[in-house]
């Protein structure tokens, strides 16, 4: 099957930075494998994608700073046209700028139209959600209002109702990286 709308949230090769002079801080983990960036890449997602398509990106801000995001979805055979800024409301201490939103690029292929709206702001402020890396309801929702099925999110923690879904953590572990 081939999708006009992909979600993706990868498994970014995330670098920690301690904090506090003087303080012990133990390495987070993430509580999920993974990937390196050449193997993000290199991943077939071109080949799930209608010709018509949109991609919602997930990307850090460090690696979209370096301009990671954008390579991964021109790998993928997307460009990107924008963003969307999650803006988690989240106000604590720590390294300066503290990162308290995450990004997702919005790209396209092809001939592919996401509906417009004067109203609606890059910066989006939504809850923050129970399950680390997932992402919050409000979103999948935009996109569903934005961007036209069939749809598949890739890395997924969750199942929705009218998505196609791949990830470790959902029932199609298998998915198009076998």
């Amino acid at each position: 099957m081939r999708y006009r709308t992909i979600c993706a949230d990868p498994p970014w090769p995330i670098k920690w930075h301690g904090g506090g002079v003087g303080r012990h801080h133990s390495k987070p983990t993430l509580g999920y494998p993974v990937m390196s960036l050449d193997d993000i890449r290199n991943l077939p997602v071109q080949s799930l994608a209608e010709d018509d398509a949109g991609l919602f990106l997930w990307v850090t801000a460090a690696l979209n700073r370096e301009g990671v995001g954008a390579q991964v979805a021109r790998a993928w055979g997307f460009e990107p046209v924008g963003e969307i800024v999650w803006d988690k409301g989240m106000r604590l201490a720590g390294a300066f700028p503290r990162s308290c939103h995450e990004i997702a690029l919005v790209c396209k292929r092809g001939k592919h139209q996401l509906k417009v709206s004067p109203w609606l702001s890059s910066v989006q402020q939504w809850p923050t959600t129970r399950q680390g890396s997932q992402k919050p309801e409000a979103f999948m929702d935009l996109v569903e209002q934005r961007s036209p099925g069939p749809y598949v999110e890739l890395f997924s923690r969750r199942h929705r109702l009218g998505w196609d879904v791949w990830g470790n953590e959902s029932a199609n572990t298998a998915g198009f990286l076998v």
